[in-house]
């Protein structure tokens, strides 16, 4: 695992083994799991265990406003 980003007491990780589609775990009082390009192409989350409302929409936000730089992560790691 590979932290390419931290931000708002979230850490981003990207796993070089992990599978498609782009995805990033992101770490903070719980974890969450969230695609870079959803249906309509913006993130979306996949999963969180112990993370509240207000963590999700932090949590979103972060990986929206870095989307481009962690799709460009995605791709050194994985093609």
């Amino acid at each position: 695992m590979v932290t390419v980003f931290r931000a708002h007491g979230l850490r981003v990780v990207i796993y070089p083994d992990d599978h498609e589609p782009a995805h990033v775990h992101v770490y903070g009082d719980g974890e969450a799991k969230v695609q870079l390009n959803g249906q309509d192409g913006a993130p979306q989350l996949v999963f969180a265990v112990g993370m509240n409302r207000g963590d999700l929409r932090r949590v979103l936000r972060v990986v929206a406003e870095q989307q481009d730089f962690l799709l460009a992560c995605w791709r050194s790691f994985h093609g």
